[in-house]
């Protein structure tokens, strides 16, 4: 693939992330976004708590919060216990003082997911399509550069992970979200472990996600939602994107040109 041609895909899809951003939040996020504003944020002191408890806990809430979510606890589930403040009236001291003060603290309840019955939790848009052999082109570029892969069950609720030289899967994934997760940890391989790397985890976040939407896109995938969602969890705009541009079309175009020149070859095991 020419120059010319890699500038042209990754111009064109940048320019298509930045309209969908422009846009919004997607029907899925903007659901997801309504639903963790109804779980309350715990303590440091609850979250061990919660941990100690019930160690598989992933999404908590009490009773009546899990009943406005048309999710019902399960007869005979056990509550995790936690600590509720209890809130009590003192004098104000200006027009504007709430005059409310913590007395004391009191045990509450609260039950996981898995604890409980009902209409499904809504989810953030997920990438889609198939992309065939490049997902094996992908992997072959990715160890030919020194890194390893590996697919694991269980990454504390990420997709995937990159820690400098090894990329850790999660298994399972859809073969498209499987190849959009890889591009993405891919970029953080060749952007994010040197000295020059941005400060801010939302800038390297926002550049590594734009990296998989171009590529997704180039190679056929419906990665719209799943890209515009995620790049907005991580506060990320137009203007946040226009800052990263540069380092986005470079490494895009270091995976393109390597998924679509290169032969296959046969990978290990």
């Amino acid at each position: 693939m020419t120059a010319d041609a890699l500038k042209s895909i990754t111009t064109t899809a940048l320019d298509t992330l930045a309209a969908l951003l422009d846009e919004g939040h997607s029907d899925q996020l903007i659901a997801l976004l309504k639903t963790m504003a109804r779980f309350h944020k715990y303590s440091w002191h609850n979250v061990c708590l919660i941990a100690s408890q019930r160690p598989t806990a992933t999404r908590v809430a009490g009773f009546q919060t899990w009943r406005t979510m048309n999710r019902f606890v399960r007869k005979g589930e056990k509550g995790i216990a936690i600590l509720a403040p209890i809130v009590g009236r003192r004098e104000a001291e200006s027009a504007s003082d709430n005059a409310r003060t913590v007395r004391g603290f009191r045990a509450a309840y609260v039950f996981d997911v898995e604890q409980t019955d009902g209409e499904p939790l809504s989810e953030p848009g997920e990438a889609s399509g198939d992309p065939g052999a490049k997902a094996a082109s992908l992997k072959a570029a990715i160890l030919a550069q020194g890194i390893a892969l590996e697919s694991v069950d269980d990454l504390g609720g990420a997709m995937g992970t990159s820690s400098g030289g090894r990329i850790r899967l999660l298994t399972g994934l859809s073969p498209a979200m499987e190849f959009t997760t890889l591009v993405h940890e891919y970029a953080h391989e060749l952007m994010h472990h040197a000295g020059d790397r941005p400060a801010s985890r939302n800038t390297r976040e926002l550049e590594a996600e734009a990296v998989a939407f171009v590529v997704g896109t180039a190679v056929g995938l419906h990665t719209s939602d799943s890209s515009r969602d995620y790049i907005h969890l991580y506060c990320g705009d137009r203007d946040a994107l226009a800052q990263s541009l540069t380092r986005v079309q470079q490494t895009a175009s270091v995976i393109l040109q390597a998924i679509e020149s290169d032969p296959v070859q046969a990978l290990p095991g």
